[in-house]
Formats: structure tokens, C-alpha cells, sequence
């Protein structure tokens, strides 16, 4: 090669950002792969890429021998000493090849390493640059569809958003700005692929994260989250500073900041419960708006019976069952609702069969229940959640509306 290098690989270093190391490996790698072809990988070479010159240096090694049997690797004393007087019977002796001669073949040969090894360098800084971004929120352009999945621009990359992490009220064309969370990145045969969500609860957390400073700084903590993408979330709070109210920080005066993150989501209705670690106070607190007359716990099952006002029933359930279920993964405890009328009912039929005696405490500690007292397990205070999808009600009614969802 007889051309300075050094302008070319500074040129693609700077346009593509690569390592410049990484060009002049694939430069040796090239002239190499071209030297064994033209070769057919006979001899003994090395690839030196020589800053000075600009240039790469092939480099053919023998062995210098008193009798030459392979005149390929080995080179008799007399001939060695011809290039090097102090050289000896054993040492290895290189000599310079011309880089240049190569034919057509070996040259397009060089030329397909050096391609290949470039785009291998930026697959892999595509993929350093975003493996450790998952769980990150970020903004991208839409591109085009394929086959239902959105292309995202996302400036050094595209991502992938595919149809399965699309709300499905939600539509993009062609130039829209897309505010999404990066949930993976995995290497693929065709380089890395970014894929992109809508759906994902970490969204929800992402941007109450951005938009309220309380979070960022780690006065707030947002313990868990529950969600059905494009309809409801359920989001529980904790505060580490008494003076602040993680409920209020989150809504933000007159509710601006939880706006905010309602119109990034569409309208998506927004549930902010404060957490507790008491699990009674927890679970009241998550079932509001709705009104709890006692709870029953059982430990060993991690389940709640819920008491609520007849009146109370379908809102606690809420449509489709989506309240209790929300509430359900939310508090990470299986809980079964059941009205006044209904719960009476079933501890008159124990009593009747004998299975417990004396009220709802008896029969609460004759099932290992632990009965909570409704004026302690208010809906004002919310335990750790661990985020499990639980279904759970007895009826599928329909709810009124609940008024303090924003």
C-alpha cells in the first residue's frame, strides 16, 4: 500500500467515530488476509501498521537452518547471512515483502476485511452506547412501519418499538416525536437492536422521574407501580424528608406535573397512593377511592379479605375488575373483596356449620386470619410492593366513575 494512510483513517475516525485503533487492526487484518490468499497461506507473515510512512508492513519470517527442507519457512545460513551477518542456525529472520503487489483479487479481498471491520466497530459502539441505558427514557422520531413495529430514529441508532409494546389508542406517523423507554438492548445478527416501549410500567416511573425534581434528588421514592397501558396506573410513594408530601409533590401545584405525565400517556388515568409499610394501610390506600370496612389478613397465603359497604362493592372492584386488580399487583398480596351483605352471610353459614364461633374476630382466628381494625387501616398511609399480576373480585359490575383518578 503506497498511499499515506494516515489522512484516510483520520477522516473515518472522525466521521464515524470509531477507535482509530480499531482501523488500524483492520487495516493488518486486511493486508493480511490478502497476503495468505495470494500465498495460499504457505508462509509465515505479520502485518505492522507504520505510523511514520503511513503505510502497512508485511513482514515474512523463517527459520535459517543448516539444510533447507521447507523452502517456504526456513532459509540456509549462507542466504541469512547475505541480510544479517550476525544472524545464527535457529533464529527466525524477517524480511519486508512488498504490500503493494497484490492482485485484483487479493486487493478486493483487503477491501471486504476493512468494510467488515468497520461496521463490526460500529455495531459494537452502538451497542456500548446504549446497553447501559435500559430503563432510560428518550426521545426519537418515527421513521416507518414494518409489518406493525415502529422504527425510531434515535440519532446515533434506531430502535425498535414493536407492536406488542404499542398502547393500541396510540398512533404515529411519519416525523412525529416519540417519547419512549429504552427496555432492551441485545446483540442480533444484523448488530445490535435497541427495542423501545410504550407500555412498560418503568415509563410511568421514567417520567415522573423528569418531572418532578423530588424524585430526581431522592427525597421522593417511587416504591412500585401497576399498570394497564393506555387505561390505568396505580403509583405508590414514600417520602424520606417529613416536611414533604410524596403524594403532593407528585401532583405538582394544581396538579400540573401529574398533567404533564398524563398528556405524554394520552390521557391515561393516573392513581397516586402514598406507601406504607404497614400492609393494611397499604391496601386501603391503594383500593380508594373506595371505602374499606375491616381487612383480614393471612400471612402464610400473602392474601387479604376486604370488607367494603355494599355501596362501596363495585367501585372497589372497579370495571372489569381493573381497581382490584391494579391494587392487586401494586401491594404484591392476592385480595379477595367482599361486601357487608356478602360477608355476613358467609360468617352466619360458619357459624351454622361450626367451622367458627363468636363474630367476625372468631372466625377471622379460627381461619389463621389476623383482623385489622378499619379506623388504624386507613386509606391515608400505603407496604413494599413486589410487582406481581394478581386477578382477583367477585363480580364483573361496572363501577362508577373513580373521581380521584386524575
Amino acid at each position: 500500500m503506497l498511499v499515506n494512510l494516515n489522512h484516510i483513517i483520520e477522516q473515518v475516525v472522525k466521521e464515524k467515530g470509531i477507535d482509530r485503533s480499531v482501523l488500524v487492526e483492520a487495516l493488518e487484518s486486511a493486508v493480511m488476509s490478502a497476503a495468505n490468499k495470494k500465498y495460499r497461506n504457505t508462509r509465515d507473515l505479520e502485518a505492522h501498521y507504520n505510523d511514520d510512512l503511513g503505510e502497512v508492513e508485511l513482514f515474512e519470517f523463517v527459520t535459517v537452518v543448516d539444510e533447507v527442507v521447507d523452502s517456504y519457512k526456513e532459509i540456509d545460513l549462507e542466504e541469512a547471512r547475505e541480510i544479517d551477518e550476525e544472524v545464527e542456525v535457529g533464529d527466525s529472520l524477517g524480511m519486508k515483502i512488498e504490500s503493494g503487489n497484490f492482485s485484483r483479487i487479493a486487493a478486493q479481498t483487503a477491501k471486504q476485511v476493512i468494510i467488515q471491520k468497520v461496521r463490526e466497530a460500529e455495531r459494537e459502539k452502538i451497542y456500548n452506547e446504549f446497553k447501559d441505558r435500559v430503563g432510560e427514557l428518550v426521545n426519537g422520531i418515527v421513521r416507518r412501519y414494518e409489518r406493525g413495529d415502529l422504527i425510531v430514529d434515535l440519532g446515533l441508532a434506531e430502535g425498535l418499538l414493536p407492536h406488542r409494546e404499542q398502547v393500541p389508542r396510540e398512533n404515529y406517523r411519519q416525523g412525529d416525536r416519540a417519547r419512549v423507554l429504552i427496555s432492551e438492548v441485545k446483540i442480533s445478527t444484523k448488530g445490535p437492536q435497541i427495542i423501545l416501549s410504550r407500555t412498560h410500567p418503568g415509563l410511568v416511573a421514567a417520567l415522573f422521574q423528569f418531572e418532578v425534581p423530588e424524585i430526581a434528588e431522592g427525597i421522593v421514592e417511587i416504591k412500585a407501580v401497576a399498570r394497564e397501558a393506555g387505561s390505568r396506573t396505580k403509583i405508590a410513594v414514600a417520602s424520606y424528608d417529613p416536611d414533604v408530601d410524596p403524594v403532593g409533590a407528585c401532583v405538582g401545584m394544581r396538579g400540573s406535573r401529574v398533567q404533564n405525565v398524563v398528556s405524554e400517556l394520552r390521557g391515561e388515568k393516573i392513581d397516586i397512593v402514598p406507601w406504607s409499610p404497614d400492609v393494611g394501610r397499604f391496601v386501603c390506600a391503594s383500593l380508594a377511592p373506595a371505602e374499606v370496612t375491616r381487612i383480614y389478613l393471612d400471612n402464610d397465603e400473602q392474601a387479604l379479605e376486604v370488607i367494603v359497604p355494599d355501596d362501596q362493592l363495585s367501585l372497589a372492584i372497579g370495571k372489569k375488575g381493573q381497581n382490584v386488580r391494579l391494587a392487586a399487583r401494586l401491594t404484591g398480596w392476592n385480595i379477595d373483596i367482599k361486601s357487608e351483605t356478602r360477608a355476613a352471610e358467609a360468617a352466619k353459614e360458619s357459624l351454622e356449620q361450626g367451622a367458627a364461633a363468636g363474630g367476625d374476630d372468631a372466625a377471622a382466628e379460627a381461619s389463621g386470619q389476623t383482623v385489622v381494625d378499619p379506623d388504624v387501616a386507613g386509606p391515608e398511609d400505603a407496604h413494599a410492593a413486589v410487582e406481581e399480576s394478581v386477578e382477583t373480585g367477585e363480580t364483573n359490575e361496572e363501577g362508577p366513575a373513580d373521581d380521584s383518578a386524575i
